[in-house]
């Protein structure tokens, strides 16, 4: 019933389309990026000049941002030799042999993760150890082999033939400049990675083509732009908002093309991000969360004092939103376009009440998915806090679980409110739209929706 009236109302399009948009029909009730499958509609030309009146100098005002905040670079230092911040070069284990712990002395040697202590420092003297030989194969001493000594209860063992990463302290004695730090994943993380792109290029096709070139585009706004920026002193705010504004208009017009559907998006999804901004401003300050609660936030106070560390706390919750609202917005948005084409004669007030029953549903999983993200990377974090017998209050007042909670709520919070406002934004829009169709036939759309509007009376 959806698809007969579609040739009278929609003259203008071409016949490659009007297929199209039986295709964004069939896919309505999938996911949120399958909805642009067909293309929308035709806005009026006036629509469309109201639209890009707001959105033109809003693109404006974030690429002047980005050339005014360009950083140039990431600023140089001297290397601590503390945590991420020491010279690595890539090394491989060359032969292991298993020894007596006691005739290496392994006790008063740390092991890999941490040194032994009490019992474990016993079964390490009582056990045999591990004596790897490592061959350094990058950097100036490439070729040159030392040997890590391995206790039986270490977090990490090493095998003959693995790649690892070391470590190079150049102060250090020439027989203890080098050591293991981790181990080389790079080709099973590549491997991943190309499977995933498969998948997407598979299952997406060209729109999933799309949406791999606008995540690297993402990366190195982030990686070019964003993080370089922060070091070189300028305000993590501001910084955040511009890179996580370029992001968003290069990532959903990238992906779902340049229309009005896109703007109202856009349009939604900036509404949210100035309402996560303005309360996670608030309640950082408010909760005096000071944004450094760890060893690697205290490195980077260490190395770069005049950071703003709450700003970067604020800034992280900003981009970390962002992601989940672009799926949000854009999902109202197709809702809205695929209601209406479904049934031309309603109103907004009736298509924003069928599609924000859409967004009820999506509401409930997406807030679900987010706290329960936060929580299972903060796992370690809470079981420390069990084994202590901390009570909930106790827990949920050190900053480093309230930086958590206040992250996950503020950006569930604009996830709640991008619903509703980008729902009646996009119903407003497409109940305002009146396309000229000047070739319709005369008697035959007329009549058709006026039966239209008779059976849904």
């Amino acid at each position: 019933m959806t698809s007969s009236p579609q040739p009278p109302t929609e003259p203008t399009e071409p016949s490659a389309h009007s297929g199209h948009a039986h295709d964004g029909h069939g896919h309505s009730s999938g996911h949120s990026h399958s909805h642009g499958h067909g293309p929308a509609a035709p806005v009026s030309k006036h629509l469309r000049k109201v639209i890009a009146a707001v959105l033109i100098p809003f693109a404006a005002a974030v690429l002047v941002g980005l050339v005014v905040l360009w950083p140039g670079g990431t600023p140089g230092h001297e290397r601590t030799g503390v945590g991420f911040d020491r010279q690595t070069q890539q090394a491989k284990v060359v032969s292991v042999e298993e020894v007596d712990c006691k005739s290496v002395n392994a006790s008063q040697a740390a092991p890999p993760g941490g040194s032994p202590s009490g019992g474990a420092a016993r079964a390490a003297q009582a056990g045999d150890c591990k004596k790897a030989t490592v061959e350094i194969g990058s950097g100036p001493d490439k070729g040159r082999t030392f040997v890590e000594i391995v206790q039986p209860g270490a977090p990490r063992q090493l095998a003959d033939g693995q790649e690892v990463v070391v470590a190079y302290a150049p102060d250090a004695p020439r027989d203890l400049q080098y050591s293991v730090i981790d181990v080389n994943r790079k080709l099973p993380l590549a491997v991943l990675a190309g499977i995933f792109a498969l998948a997407v290029v598979l299952v997406g096709r060209m729109r999933g083509l799309f949406a791999l070139i606008a995540l690297v585009v993402s990366f190195g706004v982030l990686t070019l732009f964003i993080l370089p920026a922060i070091l070189q002193g300028s305000n993590p705010l501001v910084v955040a908002v511009v890179g996580a504004s370029a992001i968003m208009l290069i990532a959903l017009y990238m992906c779902h093309g340049l229309t009005a559907r896109t703007s109202v998006a856009v349009l939604g999804t900036l509404v949210s991000l100035l309402l996560i901004g303005l309360l996670g401003s608030v309640f950082i300050d408010w909760a005096f969360l000071s944004g450094n609660t760890d060893d690697n936030t205290g490195l980077i106070h260490g190395l770069y004092p005049d950071i703003d560390m709450s700003g970067l706390l604020l800034a992280g919750i900003i981009i970390g939103s962002l992601g989940v609202l672009d799926d949000v917005t854009v999902t109202q948005t197709s809702a809205v376009w695929e209601l209406h084409q479904a049934d031309p004669s309603m109103g907004p007030r009736a298509v924003y009440r069928a599609a924000i029953r859409i967004g009820r549903d999506h509401i409930a999983s997406v807030v679900n998915t987010l706290v329960l993200a936060y929580a299972g990377a903060a796992l370690p974090l809470l079981l420390l806090f069990s084994i202590a017998n901390s009570s909930m209050g106790s827990v949920a007042n050190s900053e480093l679980v309230a930086v958590e909670i206040v992250r996950t709520l503020v950006g569930s919070i604009g996830l709640v409110a991008s619903v509703p406002v980008t729902t009646a934004l996009a119903a407003l829009v497409v109940s305002a739209d009146r396309p000229e169709s000047p070739a319709v036939a005369p008697g035959s759309g007329p009549v058709r929706g006026g039966r239209g509007r008779r059976r849904k009376r």
